[in-house]
Protein backbone atom coordinates (compact mmCIF):
# COMPACT_ATOMS: atom_id res chain seq x y z
CA UNK A 1 0.00 0.00 0.00
CA UNK A 2 2.41 2.26 0.82
CA UNK A 3 5.59 1.15 -1.91
CA UNK A 4 7.59 4.20 -2.98
CA UNK A 5 5.58 6.29 -0.17
CA UNK A 6 8.48 9.22 -0.47
CA UNK A 7 6.65 12.57 1.01
CA UNK A 8 3.29 14.30 0.94
CA UNK A 9 0.41 12.21 -0.89
CA UNK A 10 -0.57 13.94 -4.20
CA UNK A 11 -2.75 16.28 -4.07
CA UNK A 12 -4.20 15.79 -0.80
CA UNK A 13 -3.45 19.79 -0.40
CA UNK A 14 -4.55 20.63 -3.19
CA UNK A 15 -7.97 18.46 -2.37
CA UNK A 16 -7.72 20.48 1.05
CA UNK A 17 -7.44 24.10 -0.25
CA UNK A 18 -10.43 23.19 -2.69
CA UNK A 19 -12.55 22.12 0.37
CA UNK A 20 -13.24 18.47 -1.11
CA UNK A 21 -11.77 16.76 1.87
CA UNK A 22 -10.93 17.31 5.61
CA UNK A 23 -8.41 14.62 6.34
CA UNK A 24 -8.75 10.89 5.42
CA UNK A 25 -7.23 7.78 6.81
CA UNK A 26 -5.28 4.30 5.55
CA UNK A 27 -6.04 0.48 6.37
CA UNK A 28 -2.77 -0.40 7.32
CA UNK A 29 -0.80 -2.69 9.93
CA UNK A 30 2.53 -1.48 9.12
CA UNK A 31 3.68 0.65 11.83
CA UNK A 32 6.91 1.92 10.12
CA UNK A 33 5.02 3.15 6.75
CA UNK A 34 2.08 4.37 9.10
CA UNK A 35 4.29 6.40 10.90
CA UNK A 36 6.19 8.08 7.72
CA UNK A 37 2.47 8.35 6.28
CA UNK A 38 1.32 10.28 9.84
CA UNK A 39 4.60 12.71 9.56
CA UNK A 40 4.03 13.27 6.12
CA UNK A 41 0.26 13.55 5.27
CA UNK A 42 -3.26 15.12 6.36
CA UNK A 43 -4.46 11.43 7.66
CA UNK A 44 -6.45 11.45 10.70
CA UNK A 45 -7.17 7.77 10.71
CA UNK A 46 -5.86 4.30 10.44
CA UNK A 47 -8.03 1.47 10.45
CA UNK A 48 -6.52 -1.85 11.70
CA UNK A 49 -7.58 -5.12 13.50
CA UNK A 50 -7.74 -4.92 17.59
CA UNK A 51 -9.14 -7.05 19.76
CA UNK A 52 -8.58 -8.31 23.58
CA UNK A 53 -7.20 -11.07 21.84
CA UNK A 54 -4.59 -9.45 18.77
CA UNK A 55 -3.34 -6.36 20.46
CA UNK A 56 -2.00 -4.10 17.73
CA UNK A 57 0.73 -1.47 18.05
CA UNK A 58 -0.96 1.02 16.02
CA UNK A 59 -2.71 2.12 18.62
CA UNK A 60 0.58 3.46 20.10
CA UNK A 61 1.24 5.29 16.29
CA UNK A 62 -2.25 6.32 16.43
CA UNK A 63 -1.97 7.60 19.74
CA UNK A 64 1.50 9.69 19.06
CA UNK A 65 0.17 11.64 16.57
CA UNK A 66 -3.44 12.38 17.51
CA UNK A 67 -5.04 10.50 15.50
CA UNK A 68 -7.97 7.91 16.06
CA UNK A 69 -7.22 4.00 15.85
CA UNK A 70 -10.32 2.28 13.71
CA UNK A 71 -9.96 -0.59 14.66
CA UNK A 72 -12.02 -4.17 12.65
CA UNK A 73 -12.28 -7.21 13.64
CA UNK A 74 -12.93 -6.03 17.44
CA UNK A 75 -15.09 -9.42 17.96
CA UNK A 76 -12.49 -11.31 15.97
CA UNK A 77 -14.86 -12.34 13.59
CA UNK A 78 -17.71 -13.23 16.34
CA UNK A 79 -15.22 -15.56 18.34
CA UNK A 80 -15.66 -12.87 21.31
CA UNK A 81 -19.23 -13.16 21.27
CA UNK A 82 -19.04 -16.91 23.32
CA UNK A 83 -21.42 -18.77 20.45
CA UNK A 84 -18.09 -21.09 19.56
CA UNK A 85 -16.88 -23.36 20.61
CA UNK A 86 -13.88 -26.64 20.05
CA UNK A 87 -17.13 -28.46 18.16
CA UNK A 88 -17.87 -25.50 15.96
CA UNK A 89 -17.84 -26.28 12.44
CA UNK A 90 -18.14 -23.37 9.81
CA UNK A 91 -19.36 -23.49 6.01
CA UNK A 92 -16.61 -23.44 3.83
CA UNK A 93 -18.80 -20.14 2.21
CA UNK A 94 -18.16 -18.30 4.89
CA UNK A 95 -14.87 -16.46 5.37
CA UNK A 96 -14.21 -18.22 8.67
CA UNK A 97 -14.28 -21.61 6.83
CA UNK A 98 -12.47 -20.69 3.89
CA UNK A 99 -9.48 -21.08 4.65
CA UNK A 100 -7.96 -17.65 3.86
CA UNK A 101 -4.17 -17.08 5.66
CA UNK A 102 -5.53 -13.88 7.03
CA UNK A 103 -8.28 -15.17 8.81
CA UNK A 104 -6.33 -15.51 12.54
CA UNK A 105 -8.97 -16.77 14.78
CA UNK A 106 -10.30 -19.47 12.49
CA UNK A 107 -8.58 -22.02 11.04
CA UNK A 108 -10.73 -24.43 7.84
CA UNK A 109 -14.00 -23.53 9.83
CA UNK A 110 -13.54 -24.02 13.44
CA UNK A 111 -12.17 -21.72 15.97
CA UNK A 112 -8.40 -21.69 16.70
CA UNK A 113 -8.05 -23.48 20.42
CA UNK A 114 -5.61 -21.38 21.72
CA UNK A 115 -7.91 -18.43 21.02
CA UNK A 116 -11.25 -20.60 22.90
CA UNK A 117 -8.92 -21.37 25.81
CA UNK A 118 -7.98 -17.53 26.24
CA UNK A 119 -11.38 -16.31 26.36
CA UNK A 120 -12.17 -18.84 28.61
CA UNK A 121 -9.20 -17.14 30.80
CA UNK A 122 -10.26 -13.95 30.59
CA UNK A 123 -13.91 -14.28 30.15
CA UNK A 124 -15.10 -13.25 34.26
CA UNK A 125 -13.04 -10.13 33.33
CA UNK A 126 -14.76 -9.45 30.29
CA UNK A 127 -18.25 -9.76 31.97
CA UNK A 128 -17.86 -8.13 35.15
CA UNK A 129 -19.95 -5.48 36.17
CA UNK A 130 -22.86 -7.25 34.19
CA UNK A 131 -21.73 -6.72 30.96
CA UNK A 132 -21.68 -9.21 28.15
CA UNK A 133 -18.81 -10.99 26.39
CA UNK A 134 -19.17 -8.89 23.52
CA UNK A 135 -20.02 -5.81 25.94
CA UNK A 136 -16.34 -6.91 27.29
CA UNK A 137 -14.82 -7.14 24.68
CA UNK A 138 -15.14 -3.45 23.02
CA UNK A 139 -14.63 -2.12 26.94
CA UNK A 140 -11.58 -3.42 26.22
CA UNK A 141 -11.12 -1.57 23.13
CA UNK A 142 -11.68 1.68 25.25
CA UNK A 143 -9.49 1.45 28.03
CA UNK A 144 -6.71 0.20 25.54
CA UNK A 145 -7.07 4.07 24.40
CA UNK A 146 -9.06 7.48 24.04
CA UNK A 147 -8.00 7.39 20.29
CA UNK A 148 -9.74 3.71 20.20
CA UNK A 149 -13.04 3.34 17.42
CA UNK A 150 -14.56 -0.24 17.50
CA UNK A 151 -16.56 -1.35 14.49
CA UNK A 152 -18.20 -4.81 15.19
CA UNK A 153 -20.09 -6.27 12.87
CA UNK A 154 -23.77 -6.10 13.13
CA UNK A 155 -26.11 -8.50 11.83
CA UNK A 156 -29.48 -8.50 13.80
CA UNK A 157 -31.27 -5.39 15.56
CA UNK A 158 -30.53 -7.67 18.64
CA UNK A 159 -26.71 -7.46 18.41
CA UNK A 160 -26.80 -3.80 16.85
CA UNK A 161 -28.58 -2.83 20.62
CA UNK A 162 -26.22 -5.29 22.73
CA UNK A 163 -22.94 -3.41 20.92
CA UNK A 164 -24.61 0.17 21.99
CA UNK A 165 -25.73 -0.90 25.39
CA UNK A 166 -21.73 -1.50 25.76
CA UNK A 167 -21.18 2.57 25.37
CA UNK A 168 -23.18 2.62 29.19
CA UNK A 169 -20.51 0.35 30.72
CA UNK A 170 -17.99 2.23 29.44
CA UNK A 171 -13.86 0.79 29.21
CA UNK A 172 -12.53 -1.80 31.25
CA UNK A 173 -10.46 -0.02 34.14
CA UNK A 174 -6.94 0.25 34.23
CA UNK A 175 -6.88 -2.79 36.72
CA UNK A 176 -9.20 -5.00 34.68
CA UNK A 177 -6.95 -4.20 31.51
CA UNK A 178 -4.05 -4.97 33.87
CA UNK A 179 -5.40 -8.50 35.14
CA UNK A 180 -6.64 -9.31 31.14
CA UNK A 181 -3.13 -8.56 30.35
CA UNK A 182 -1.13 -10.76 33.01
CA UNK A 183 -3.40 -13.71 32.30
CA UNK A 184 -2.91 -13.93 28.79
CA UNK A 185 0.57 -13.14 29.44
CA UNK A 186 0.63 -16.22 31.17
CA UNK A 187 -0.95 -18.10 28.75
CA UNK A 188 1.64 -17.68 26.27
CA UNK A 189 4.30 -18.41 28.97
CA UNK A 190 2.40 -21.72 29.25
CA UNK A 191 1.88 -22.57 25.66
CA UNK A 192 5.72 -21.65 25.02
CA UNK A 193 6.96 -24.37 27.89
CA UNK A 194 4.31 -26.61 26.15
CA UNK A 195 5.80 -26.40 22.92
Amino acid sequence: MFVGFDGDVPGDAQLRKKGWIRAYGCSTEDTEAAELFAKRSFAAAFQHPLNVLTDSPMVEVCDCHGLASINNAPLAMGLLSGKFNRSSQLASDDVRGSGQSWVRWFKDGKPVPEYLDALDAIRDVLTSGGRSLVQGALAWIWGRSANTIPIPGIKTAAQAEEAAKAMAFGPLTPEQMAEIDGILRNLEVQAGRAG
